[in-house]
């Protein structure tokens, strides 16, 4: 550290050129901040273990149903607390854009969502109307929906009676008082036995369960038991965390992992031939100074590391600032989405990554300049050829 004066000092010889460079690893490392939190946000819940809820869907896929006769069996697994089942129907609201989730749902779905709140009165409406249809209250306010009113939706999937024209009464209107759990007042519910009776595609099919085990009940071992009941079958099913699950519905679209990792790679790739070329022009411009450093008795090996300091110092620099401030935008971004974007902040494996890639990145920029500079011959240098 007693060189550290030269180093700021070389840093700050071109102040326009470290501060546009600055700023470039600064937006370099904002957006892995941001992008790795994308990253964990989509990658993370692989496991049951003291799981709430958890999802039995299709070994196969999340788009092959499986048969509604597993119903009983998977209500009669030991530790078992609540079991209920949905299937995803894909319903379109008057034109494409207004697209939003929407489920048939057995009749019991909403005692394993203590979350979503409903009247008493108008869940009794929904349960006695097998065309009824309840939604989230930010979905309502979206499109100006009143109880009482008849909701269109075309259908891209299931034609009932050779049509994809499917009404529902709504007859409720549920929230959620936690406001990063908003977004899943996004969501139409509808029965399950109405969807069963009226599509023109399948019957006695269900897209997954839901399952709460019992305080006393392990996770896994009901996992287990209730993927064992289809074992060896033309439906296996797969028995996971319900985060796990919300994970795969997403992989459905995109690999959101993969996409964030080229996105990051193409920044990185720009980054280091940003400051590759910043680096190597700077030393280019003290090759008198470093000879002279080298006269007054600085060795080979110093200049290699003051060069590398340098390079070091200017991208740890930037990343940090760049992590910061997408530690502080990360939190702000997941709040104004409602809770439709939950992102978990900059983790210390995040950090710990940025780290080393500050590091990586620094040293690499900084290593062909820097053995020039060690291997400078300072007649030549002084004398400018």
């Amino acid at each position: 550290m007693k060189y550290f004066h030269l180093i700021w000092a070389a840093l700050a010889r071109s102040k326009t050129r470290t501060l546009l460079t600055l700023m470039s690893v600064v937006a370099a490392f904002l957006l892995f901040g941001m992008l790795d939190s994308v990253r964990v946000a989509f990658n993370s819940g692989g496991s049951v273990a003291g799981a709430n809820r958890m999802v039995t869907m299709s070994r196969l896929s999340i788009t092959q149903m499986l048969p509604y006769s597993l119903d009983a069996q998977v209500r009669a697994v030991p530790n078992v607390k609540k079991a209920a089942f949905a299937a995803w129907f894909g319903g379109i609201y008057r034109d494409p854009k207004n697209f939003f989730a929407n489920f048939s749902v057995s009749p019991d779905y909403l005692d394993l969502y203590p979350e979503f709140k409903l009247p008493a009165a108008q869940k009794k409406a929904w349960l006695a109307d097998q065309r009824g249809a309840i939604v989230g209250e930010a979905l309502a306010k979206q499109f100006g929906w009143k109880v009482g009113d008849t909701i269109p939706l075309q259908a891209t999937i299931f034609p009932t009676k050779g049509s994809n024209d499917w009404q529902f009464t709504l007859r409720g209107i549920y929230h959620v008082d936690d406001p990063k759990q908003k977004a899943q007042e996004r969501v139409l519910f509808f029965h399950w036995k109405y969807f069963d009776e009226a599509n023109d595609y399948v019957k006695g099919r269900v897209g997954w369960w839901i399952v709460e085990p019992s305080n006393g009940g392990s996770a896994d071992r009901v996992a287990k038991a209730i993927d064992t009941l289809s074992a060896n079958s033309d439906h296996e099913t797969k028995t996971q965390s319900e985060a796990a699950f919300n994970q795969s519905f997403a992989k459905q679209f995109a690999d959101i992992g993969l996409i964030v990792s080229a996105i990051m790679g193409a920044v990185f790739f720009t980054l280091l031939l940003l400051t590759g070329n910043t680096m190597a022009q700077a030393v280019r411009e003290r090759i008198p100074e470093l000879a002279v450093l080298k006269t007054i008795g600085f060795s080979n090996r110093s200049v290699l590391w003051l060069v590398l300091g340098e390079s070091v110092l200017l991208v740890v620099l930037g990343g940090v600032l760049g992590m910061l401030l997408a530690a502080v935008i990360v939190p702000m971004v997941s709040a104004a989405s409602g809770g439709m974007i939950q992102l978990p902040g900059l983790l210390g494996q995040t950090w710990g990554i940025g780290l080393a890639l500050m590091v990586g990145i620094g040293v690499l920029v900084g290593l062909l300049p820097a053995l020039r500079g060690m291997r400078l011959n300072i007649v030549d240098a002084l004398a400018g050829r």
